[in-house]
């Protein structure tokens, strides 16, 4: 009898495990000192799926233990990476904004206060020079006030003077027309009692005697 060649059976291949499946290997692992070749239909994954496994029962691929190794060094390598790129790179330069902001604003405090002293200072000088005007305007008024009472008294006592002097004059002209009329009086008083002696007794009486009676009447 002649032998019949066996055939390899092909495992079929279905749409689910065709999209589930990332890497299909046909050698055998590098190390492997026959090189014999993988048996025709057996599939090997990065999903962890074993041979005759079903696809979607896999283990997901940062959980699998046997990638741990590979996984820390990748993280250390990336937190390594990235420390570098902070510690050289964003961090002086954070650093040097932080450092020009801070003199930036420190100058601006510096420029402030110079200006608040300033402004002090001249409105010091402000209420000085305002106080000294004042103290001025007052004792130039004072003196305004006091020149001006001293020559208001000085035409008072000129004009009281005139007045003093022209009352004098008309007391003077008034004690003469006085003394004029009173004279005047005397002698109209003698020639009426002459008269009216005249007319009572029938005769005249002596001018002496006249004038004793009516001196002694005016007593």
């Amino acid at each position: 009898m002649s032998a019949t060649p066996a055939k390899a059976e092909s495992t079929p291949i279905t749409i689910a495990q065709a999209e589930t499946t990332t890497q299909t290997h046909s050698a055998a692992p590098a190390g492997d000192a026959q090189g014999a070749a993988a048996p025709a239909g057996e599939l090997h994954t990065e999903t962890g799926v074993a041979h005759g496994e079903q696809p979607g029962k896999g283990v997901f691929p940062p959980f699998d233990q046997s990638t741990f190794a590979s996984q820390v060094l990748w993280l250390a390598i990336t937190f390594g990476l990235f420390y570098l790129i902070m510690s050289k790179v964003i961090v002086p330069r954070i650093g040097s904004i932080l450092e020009t902001r801070h003199d930036r604003i420190a100058q601006d405090l510096d420029e402030a206060s110079r200006l608040k002293s300033e402004a002090d200072s001249a409105i010091a000088t402000y209420e000085q020079e305002l106080a000294d005007a004042r103290a001025k305007g007052h004792a130039i008024a004072s003196e305004a006030r006091d020149a001006a009472k001293a020559k208001a008294e000085a035409e008072r006592l000129k004009i009281e003077e005139s007045l003093n002097a022209k009352i004098a004059a008309a007391e003077d002209r008034i004690a003469g027309i006085k003394e004029k009329a009173l004279a005047d009086v005397g002698a109209i008083a003698e020639d009426t009692a002459a008269a009216v002696v005249e007319q009572l007794i029938g005769g005249k009486a002596t001018k002496a005697e006249i004038a004793a009676a009516v001196k002694l009447a005016a007593k």
